[in-house]
């Protein structure tokens, strides 16, 4: 008996994943469209999203609202484009990682939180205040709503031991982010938090990540500009 044809999704992973390991996709390479995959490829745009969906779930792709596919950065490099756990990334520096958890509640969603979540008015949702230390310095306010339709034992959870992106990746897993960067001041209460003075200035990132259709978590992540920078390698 031969054997049974791998799915065409399967084969259509493959072929990128042979793309990325040869080099000829580096990291922050754009992968083509949907489109344009099916145009290429001749199959279903059903079998190119699957494909790129598992390929994102892996690490492999980072998919970017509005942007585009690209190829993820190797874990361990700290990349614009790629969304990472900050425990993993203060890990492969050979430093140590600890977090405080300051709030873990759950909240009404107002109007904007409604719209960053992509929820109703007055829904159910998570909210966490964290703080991560690198080698016992503050290095970043973590700030996040979470859809509770999505993650609804995200209350229950014990973040100094698995941080908020670990267990989402594991219940949700991404297939989309957006970023937003700015510079900014702190407030009073963020310069406590980090131990910053306030007149240091700060990298702030707002994210947002699906799973699927699904919103799944808004975040604000402040880092002491002292302290942190985002490193990043494109080609077009």
């Amino acid at each position: 008996m031969g054997e049974i044809p791998a799915p065409l999704y399967a084969r259509v992973k493959q072929m990128i994943i042979q793309q990325i390991q040869s080099g000829t996709w580096p990291p922050h390479h754009r992968v083509p469209s949907e489109a344009e995959l099916v145009n290429e490829l001749g199959v279903s745009r059903m079998t190119i999203n699957r494909a790129l969906r598992e390929l994102t779930a892996d690490g492999l792709l980072v998919r970017m609202q509005g942007v585009g596919t690209f190829v993820a950065e190797p874990k361990g490099q700290s990349a614009l484009f790629q969304v990472q756990n900050i425990a993993e990334e203060i890990t492969a520096r050979g430093h140590k990682h600890h977090c405080v958890v300051i709030s873990l509640v759950e909240e009404l969603a107002t109007a904007e939180r409604a719209l960053a979540l992509d929820v109703r008015e007055g829904q159910r949702i998570f909210h966490s205040l964290i703080v991560h230390y690198e080698n016992e310095v503050p290095v970043q306010i973590e700030d996040r709503y979470v859809n509770a339709a999505v993650a609804p034992d995200y209350m229950k959870q014990d973040f100094t031991g698995q941080t908020p992106f670990a267990y989402l990746t594991q219940v949700a897993p991404l297939s989309e982010g957006e970023h937003v960067v700015e510079a900014v001041l702190p407030s009073p209460e963020e310069c406590k938090l980090l131990s910053i003075d306030r007149h240091e200035p700060c990298l702030l990132i707002r994210r947002r990540t699906w799973s699927g259709r699904n919103t799944v978590t808004s975040a604000r992540l402040l880092y002491p500009g002292s302290r942190y920078r985002l490193e990043g390698r494109f080609s077009s």
